[in-house]
């Protein structure tokens, strides 16, 4: 029978022993007929493979004989030769076995026994089989490299038509077993593309087929691949500390090729959590902010154009605005010819001019305030006065960018019937009246301060 249905047969073999019940096995002792038939191989009565070994002989016609013990020796392997039977065939009309527990590159030794109710045959002819070694892999493989957290394996199809699919293997430099990533269904599948991978590392692949009837090819070569690199990090950057309002940010320029934008980010302390601030292309950026002396920390990342985005967390800088000027120092307040005289002394040289701010209640629900800018020397007089109120003076100081500084102390001015009375804004002091006339009122501050 030709070998191109020999393993059909073998399948249908399969099917039929394993419908029958417990098969017999040869005797200890066994009653030997040297009349029963001798099972003889076919011509082309093997096929081997790496897992397999397909067995065919010619047909049994001695009705005597129920079937057939099969005998196996594994030559490369320490073996008793005690026991040498291996399996059973029961029934005579079948003409094939199958053997499934088979190593690749093994050699394996059989012969038969045909055996009737009462006794059994000499050994056949003894016949050696080595199996097939393991089927080679793909014979092309390569591996982009440079590819942003990714890797992309391309290989030849595999010519052998058995193939089903192609199992991806890959390790690290530092590993030295090897992990099944993916299964790649169909023999003409040439592609993977391994993502989610580390910056600027090292993988290794390589490539298994697999058969439809479950063989496994050798490993294919070794190919490395190693990722792109993040951007290079921003090691320059500075911040200003003394702009109006504004903190004006700098770096230094990127030089890599790939170059797609800037991410600046900005934290209230070194450690916060750092919100994206501004996009940019240019390597600075003013950050406006409506508050004096407010303090932020900066970081700047690269971004390239396939999305990498450089580590930002080793360069912080930090920016402030502003602050105000220092608070100006009441020195007097004084009530004299029916007018209100304030002074004070300069306590930052930042400051170019004042404002006095005047509030008084007009009635009982309705106050008036007042402010008078541009002074720029160091008093303020105040003919606007009426009998029998009481007012208020602060004074601010104000920079050449127009930021003013927290007021002084509050002085408050009783007046009776606009006689002068002189108000000395230092405590605990004992207060210096002049008296102007016999009549006569006292000047109280607010509050005490050195």
């Amino acid at each position: 029978m030709k070998l191109l249905t020999l393993v059909t047969f073998c399948t249908a073999s399969l099917l039929i022993l394993s419908g029958c019940g417990a098969k017999p096995t040869p005797k200890k002792e066994p009653t030997v007929d040297e009349s029963l038939p001798l099972v003889n191989l076919t011509q082309s009565g093997t096929i081997l493979e790496s897992n397999a070994i397909a067995l065919e002989w010619g047909l049994i016609e001695d009705q005597r004989v129920k079937g057939v013990y099969i005998y196996k020796v594994p030559l490369d392997e320490k073996f008793n030769g005690k026991d040498e039977y291996y399996d059973t065939v029961n029934n005579r009309f079948s003409t094939h076995y199958l053997d499934l527990k088979i190593k690749p590159s093994s050699k394996y030794r059989y012969y038969f026994k045909t055996y009737s109710d009462n006794a059994e045959s000499t050994p056949s002819k003894s016949t050696i089989l080595t199996s097939l070694d393991v089927m080679d892999s793909v014979t092309w493989l390569y591996a982009g490299t440079g590819m942003p957290r990714s890797a992309k394996i391309i290989w030849r199809p595999h010519t052998n038509q058995k193939v089903k699919a192609y199992i991806i293997q890959r390790r690290t430099l530092e590993e030295n077993v090897w992990t099944d990533i993916a299964t790649v269904e169909g023999r003409l599948s040439a592609e993977y593309i391994d993502a989610k991978l580390k910056d600027k590392y090292t993988y290794i692949y390589r490539i298994r087929a697999f058969t439809y009837d479950g063989i496994t090819s050798k490993p294919s070569e070794e190919v490395k691949v190693t990722t792109k690199a993040l951007p290079q990090d921003i090691s320059k950057i500075s911040a200003t500390t003394d702009l109006s309002r504004r903190v004006e940010i700098r770096w230094e320029k990127s030089e890599a090729e790939d170059f797609l934008k800037y991410n600046l980010y900005r934290a209230s302390n070194i450690d916060g959590s750092y919100k994206l601030l501004a996009i940019l292309v240019n390597n600075s950026y003013i950050d406006t902010i409506e508050e004096d002396g407010k303090q932020y920390f900066y970081r700047v990342s690269v971004v390239d154009k396939d999305g990498l985005e450089s580590k930002n967390d080793k360069q912080s800088v930090m920016g402030t605005t502003l602050v105000k000027p220092k608070t100006p120092s009441l020195v007097e307040a004084k009530l004299i010819d029916g007018k209100v005289k304030i002074s004070w002394s300069k306590e930052d040289t930042r400051i170019k001019s004042y404002i006095v701010q005047k509030r008084y209640k007009k009635s009982l629900f309705d106050e008036s305030i007042a402010d008078f800018e541009g002074i720029n020397g160091l008093e303020f007089i105040d003919s606007e006065i009426e009998s029998d109120k009481i007012y208020y003076y602060k004074v601010f100081g104000v920079d050449i960018n127009g930021i003013k500084s927290e007021s002084s102390i509050e002085v408050e001015l009783k007046v009776g019937d606009l006689l002068v009375i002189d108000a000395f804004i230092q405590s605990p002091k004992i207060l210096e009246k002049e008296q102007v006339n016999s009549k006569k009122d006292l000047i109280t501050p607010l509050q005490d301060f050195n």
